[in-house]
């Protein structure tokens, strides 16, 4: 699903009050004049967020921005590519640059660690998620930033997937019963996913017949083994202790996703620089 103006206009409205608040105190010595920006890649990385400054332009409610994305989203670009152009009145251009940058640079060092992280798993069949360790006010812009880059999203929030992960599993006696007890709150259209740490945990998540288990800090070799223990019609999913450097050894292991939360948890801003280049109206 795409970022659309309708979708983030109030969070970006807040972020720009945030960083506005009562008005830009430098605006008393700037004269009136339109001017050319652009938004510049200073590192290679993959593209996320660039239709923002779109809609930060449209909650500014002024004629005289005129916004140019020269890339798309999920695009790979090298150092030095322009990004986008901007024209308009100074003023509106400055109070839109940071949280325009903030929000750029952010998703697309989340866009370059996803696709990064496709590239060294290099296997098809397993699908790279997300996970809640998210910032914040930014959950939709991060897991937007992850399908940028090649990822797929695990559950948005505690609303559209039950899991059962270890805190919930220490006070449950038998986990079946409290399976077909959630089924049953919840109704059939939910999927339900459990945490196992260990081999008994797995034989009782199976029993249990829930729609995923996850192998919770399990080595790339036990996770290919509990893989071939569990039923087709259950998904499977590795998690914990995964990083850039180890995710090659789970190559072929037969999971269906491997969800990461280094990728928004751990964010390596992409370096994003916006300059005012000459007057438009020379």
């Amino acid at each position: 699903m795409p970022l659309t103006y309708d979708i983030v206009r109030e969070q970006l409205a807040t972020f720009l009050t945030e960083d506005v608040g009562t008005g830009d105190l430098t605006d008393s010595i700037l004269t009136p004049r339109r001017v050319v920006g652009t938004f510049t890649a200073k590192t290679a990385g993959v593209v996320a967020g660039i239709t923002l400054p779109a809609f930060l332009c449209r909650i500014l409610e002024t004629d005289d921005l005129v916004y140019q994305p020269a890339v798309a989203d999920g695009e790979m670009v090298a150092a030095g590519t322009t990004l986008a152009t901007i024209t308009g009145d100074v003023a509106h251009l400055l109070k839109i640059e940071r949280t325009a940058l903030n929000l750029m640079q952010r998703m697309s060092g989340i866009a370059t660690a996803t696709q990064q992280a496709v590239a060294a798993l290099n296997d098809p069949t397993i699908q790279i998620l997300d996970t809640r360790k998210t910032a914040p006010g930014l959950r939709l812009f991060d897991k937007y930033a992850v399908r940028c880059g090649g990822g797929v999203n695990h559950r948005m929030g505690l609303f559209d997937l039950a899991m059962l992960k270890d805190n919930h599993l220490a006070t449950i006696t038998d986990l079946p019963a409290a399976v077909q007890i959630l089924r049953t709150a919840i109704g059939p259209s939910k999927r339900i996913e459990v945490e196992v740490r260990t081999l008994n945990e797995l034989q009782a998540a199976i029993a249990a017949n829930v729609d995923i288990i996850m192998f919770d800090n399990q080595t790339p070799e036990t996770v290919a083994y509990w893989a071939t223990l569990t039923p087709s019609n259950i998904q499977t999913e590795a998690s914990g202790g995964i990083t850039l450097s180890n995710l090659p050894q789970f190559r072929g292991s037969n999971v269906t996703a491997i969800s990461l939360g280094y990728l928004t948890n751990t964010v390596v801003n992409m370096d994003i620089s916006f300059n005012l280049i000459h007057s438009a109206d020379n």
